[in-house]
């Protein structure tokens, strides 16, 4: 029995393989993970089996499907793509697809902690069989103990309760949108400038977007704010461009006086998926660029926008992505991008990823007031109340979410982290909300 299962965990690891290094060479990475999950599943599965062959064979026969099906729509999608391109799927297919297969499997994992909390205390048990003797019926009856059965209970439930709450952030938090309103003290910020009404959004991921009426609604709800300029700091879309495009009647209807602008995120560039040449990854592209220069957005590629009234100046300066961590993208060049800046009495950054702040604009002393970026998500997850912030986002990126500052010789420097717009991934929140950010600045 299990020499096939062996058997079985090899084929699928070598299919997952070949899927992955073919259709998203940046996640062949996560191929441990992968099989990881594989393995505790059939741990778990040994332990509940029991109680599921005790139904009819349709019960029995319905649960199995059920537990496995993340198992088989892996196997599937990995098996699909030797004859079918994986990316001419409908996104949104694709997306909710690979959400409920995560979702699933992490469902999964709260009973496989009172699993493994119920194996030691029958490990306990059985050494203390080999040690005492007297103490043999605690082992020989440790299964039928009421303890034992408890704990087993409470993981599946508390499993089912965590699916509910994964399903119910998928479907109704996801698009959940809320605004975070700011007033920043800028007291170099020129006269005419005073009031100035900043939206910024970030991360959209259109590609893990299940509706035009969703993002709409966000449209809406920006417009209503009566924005003087709107800043979007990357991820446009999760592997392509063309994910976009079905999105661009509804993201023409945003408005702001003096204009919108954007920059890139990791997402951007193509570098999630395998192109088939050179050539067509640039097309990627210039497909991108278009779309933008269509929407009438102006991308920031390490430049520089000067906002002039007659008290004087504000420079809106943006780099292309620049993240500390090695798997993604350092093309920002931010001495580049400030160069005419120098007169500004207010500089204003947009950066995707928040560990360029950290990492180069603090450290190397740039003369920036307030930095704009997105690309954490707050991890899509965690606990945010009065008193309260945490995500396990924040044992990844210090600044993850929300507005941060670092005072040095007088002057305060702000970093704002956008929550972002959409998701990716799980397509889905809990706790951390899709943020839209209102910040007024003020002198």
């Amino acid at each position: 029995k299990y020499g096939v299962w062996s058997i079985v965990g090899i084929v699928i690891t070598v299919l997952l393989y070949f899927f992955l290094s073919k259709e998203l060479p940046k996640d062949v990475n996560r191929l441990p993970f992968f099989v990881g999950l594989i393995v505790l599943d059939l741990y778990l599965w040994s332990s509940i089996k029991k109680f599921v062959f005790v139904y009819h064979k349709f019960f029995i026969y319905l649960i199995s499907v059920l537990y496995w099906f993340p198992v088989f729509a892996l196997l599937g999608i990995a098996t699909s793509t030797f004859f079918i391109d994986f990316f001419s799927l409908n996104q949104v297919f694709r997306a909710y697809l690979f959400g409920i297969i995560l979702v699933v499997f992490i469902a999964k994992l709260v009973p496989l902690f009172f699993l493994f909390l119920n194996d030691v205390y029958r490990l306990v048990c059985f050494l203390m069989h080999i040690i005492i003797p007297s103490k043999r019926r605690i082992y020989t009856e440790e299964f039928k103990n009421s303890r034992s059965k408890f704990i087993r209970q409470i993981g599946l439930v508390t499993g089912g309760l965590f699916l509910g709450t994964l399903l119910t952030g998928m479907f109704k938090w996801a698009y959940d949108f809320k605004i975070w309103r700011h007033e920043i003290k800028l007291p170099n910020l020129p006269n005419s400038f005073n009031g100035m009404k900043i939206v910024q959004i970030s991360d959209m991921h259109l590609g893990s977007m299940a509706t035009k009426s969703a993002l709409t609604d966000a449209v809406k709800m920006i417009n209503d704010l009566n924005p003087d300029v709107i800043f979007f700091t990357g991820d446009l879309v999760n592997y392509a461009t063309s994910e976009a495009l079905r999105f661009k009647d509804v993201l023409r209807e945003l408005k702001a006086e003096q204009g919108i602008y954007t920059v890139l995120g990791n997402h951007d560039y193509g570098e999630y998926r395998q192109w088939d040449t050179a050539e067509e990854k640039e097309d990627n592209m210039q497909e991108l660029f278009s779309f933008y220069n269509d929407l009438g957005w102006r991308l920031l590629n390490n430049e520089n926008v000067i906002f002039k009234e007659a008290d004087g100046e504000i420079a809106l300066v943006g780099v292309e992505n620049w993240g500390a961590h090695p798997r993604f993208p350092k093309k920002g060049d931010l001495r580049k991008a400030m160069q005419g800046t120098e007169k500004a009495d207010v500089k204003l950054l947009l950066s995707h990823d928040p560990s360029h702040w950290s990492s180069v604009v603090l450290p190397e002393k740039y003369d920036i007031d307030i930095a704009f970026s997105g690309h954490t998500h707050g991890m899509q997850f965690g606990i945010e109340i009065p008193g309260i912030k945490w995500s396990p986002a924040k044992y990844m990126y210090k600044r993850w979410a929300g507005l941060y500052d670092n005072k040095n010789n007088g002057k305060t420097q702000y970093l704002y982290v956008n929550r972002g717009l959409g998701v990716i991934g799980y397509p889905g929140r809990i706790g951390i909300l899709p943020e839209i950010t209102l910040m007024k600045l003020v002198n």
